[in-house]
């Protein structure tokens, strides 16, 4: 028996970078419908290529078979704010079970801070190590608790690790919901909006567990 977790944020008008307007009711047109205004890169979304100029592939370019995949959940809890994740966090036995195109989901919490200038300012990282062990060992997504895998307030740093998880690795960012995860491997499904000349999207995330 398989059980679905909906990892992916809510959208609403208080978060920044999403609004949501009346456009039709029901009442006087017929229907309800509304208007939808997106930042590329808002809430639970994935990042392509293009983001940081590592290659001109966008997001409707990417196969959609680096979208679904077994992956694997790593506690990194004990990260705090601004703090680094490392392959340290990686679990021996994850490292023993993990075959390339597996994925990693990184636990942290960060999500509680959601809707708070923390939830930007201070959140953990990606260490240059795993990122660059992420690529080595072929890894096909890197899904994080954060709005990005670095510190969006350091130019460089956030360039650097992008430019090299971007080389082979698909990101998302803005997970929630980890906690709701009762096993340490599961079917990783993270479908972004098919954008043409997207440098990326929101995405609808889920983990399922058998």
């Amino acid at each position: 028996m398989k059980r679905v977790v909906d990892l992916t944020m809510p959208y609403s008008n208080g978060i920044n970078g999403f609004s949501k307007e009346i456009a039709k009711t029901k009442d006087v047109d017929g229907w309800n419908a509304s208007t939808l205004t997106f930042y590329s890169h808002v809430g639970t979304h994935m990042d392509a290529p293009f983001h940081f100029n590592v290659s001109p592939q966008t997001i409707n370019e990417i196969p959609v078979s680096d979208f679904v995949g077994r992956a694997w959940v790593i506690d990194a809890r004990d990260v705090g704010a601004k703090g680094l994740i490392t392959v340290h966090h990686i679990p021996k036995t994850v490292i023993e079970a993990f075959t390339p195109g597996d994925s990693l989901i990184i636990w942290t919490e960060w999500s509680q801070y959601a809707g708070t200038q923390k939830y930007r300012d201070e959140l953990p990282r990606i260490s240059e190590e795993l990122a660059h062990w992420c690529v080595a060992h072929n890894v096909k997504m890197i899904a994080v608790e954060p709005p990005s895998v670095a510190d969006v307030n350091n130019l460089v740093e956030v360039t650097k690790i992008h430019e090299i998880l971007l080389a082979g690795v698909v990101i998302i960012e803005g997970l929630t919901n980890i906690a709701a995860i009762k096993t340490d491997c599961v079917e990783l499904i993270a479908l972004p909006l098919k954008i043409e000349k997207g440098d990326g999207a929101p995405a609808r995330v889920i983990a399922i567990e058998r």
